[in-house]
């Protein structure tokens, strides 16, 4: 990996990019793509596209998404203590014990997800439930009040605080790779048609949305302003591997062993068959994958957005998400950009991809 992309990856990782609240995250990941694109633009909510061949009338998406799941602060107690809810898929069963950032009125707030000890836990046989849903807060505020004081409100939004790092020197780990390792291997495409010096005849909008993990809400929005004749999308999927998955109704995916290519109706199979040739053609391992009538990825808003447009999901797999340790394989990392890479430069514009012409 070349050493300014890899310090591209780790400051776009590193930041903070919760849903909704995403906007420091994609200044970062514009401020790099810009210099390998001709034009650029934000929606109202902070989905951005960036431009390769900005008038050509044939329009091409390659798309990630990138919000991370978090919390909002919803109670504080007069002791001071700071319940939570979800925002996105969070998962209460992480949080425990756990070093948290509030995203305060007056700046960044550390805090802790406090927990009983475990011999007071076992011994408990009176008093309030104490299940992970009730998790709470501690900023060192001894009063609601004081938690104000320091820019707590009902409704800052709270992240964990991890930094990404590597494994064996084969896997990346940290918080938020769903899907913001996306959106570094969109820009990564980007960077190599730039340098190799590649004209490709269409119009590349590579584009990052925001809301995902609330329901694809970006992707919608920014799939009606860009119009787009084709779409690939990227996200992460599970490595069954891992402990407790059924593979019988998961199916069989592995970090290391390539992209996972996925079956799906809004995966438009002729757009998946030319995946599957580029990668047949350039030697790229690939995996496949089935899934049961929604893809559950910004793929199914393309591809039911203006009348339909064709659509393709490339996914990286990934161990334990919506955790603060999703882990994925830096082989595969480079060969979903290589895999979208080349489909791109081998795409002639004006490709109909229709099923009956």
């Amino acid at each position: 990996m070349k050493a300014k992309s890899k310090k591209f990856l780790y400051s776009y990782l590193n930041c903070e990019s919760p849903t909704g609240f995403e906007v420091e995250g994609q200044k970062i990941w514009l401020d790099y793509i810009k210099q390998f694109t001709d034009d650029y633009f934000t929606d109202t909510y902070g989905s951005a596209a960036a431009i390769i061949n900005p008038d050509a009338k044939y329009k091409v998406v390659i798309e990630a998404h990138c919000d991370e799941i978090s919390w909002f602060v919803n109670y504080i107690s007069k002791e001071g203590y700071i319940h939570v809810i979800r925002n996105g898929g969070s998962d209460y069963v992480i949080a425990p014990s756990k070093r948290a950032k509030i995203h305060g009125e007056n700046g960044m707030v550390p805090a802790v997800f406090g927990w009983p000890a475990i011999h007071v836990r076992e011994k408990r046989e009176e008093g309030g439930k104490m299940d992970v849903e009730t998790v709470v807060l501690d900023c060192g505020a001894g009063t609601d009040k004081e938690a104000n004081k320091m820019g707590v409100q009902v409704g800052s939004v709270v992240t964990f605080d991890d930094q990404l790092m590597e494994l064996n020197k084969k896997y990346l780990v940290g918080r938020a790779l769903d899907n913001r390792i996306g959106g570094f291997m969109i820009a990564e495409v980007a960077r190599m048609i730039k340098q190799n010096k590649v004209k490709i005849p269409f119009g590349l909008y590579v584009t990052n949305a925001v809301q995902e993990e609330i329901g694809l809400r970006g992707a919608e929005m920014i799939a009606h302003r860009i119009k787009p004749d084709l779409a690939i999308i990227t996200d992460v999927c599970h490595d069954t591997t891992a402990p407790g998955y059924n593979k019988i109704k998961q199916g069989d995916l592995h970090a290391g062993k390539g992209p996972v290519l996925s079956f799906a109706p809004a995966v438009h199979n002729n757009v998946l068959k030319m995946l599957f040739d580029v990668a047949g053609k350039k030697k790229i391992d690939y995996q496949r994958s089935a899934l049961s009538r929604f893809s559950g990825t910004d793929t199914d808003a393309f591809a039911y957005s203006n009348e339909g447009v064709a659509s393709a999901l490339i996914s990286l797999p990934l161990k334990y998400m919506h955790t603060t340790v999703e882990m994925v394989a830096l082989k595969d990392i480079e060969n979903v950009i290589r895999l979208m890479y080349e489909f791109l430069i081998q795409l002639k514009a004006g490709h109909d991809f229709r099923y009956i012409k």
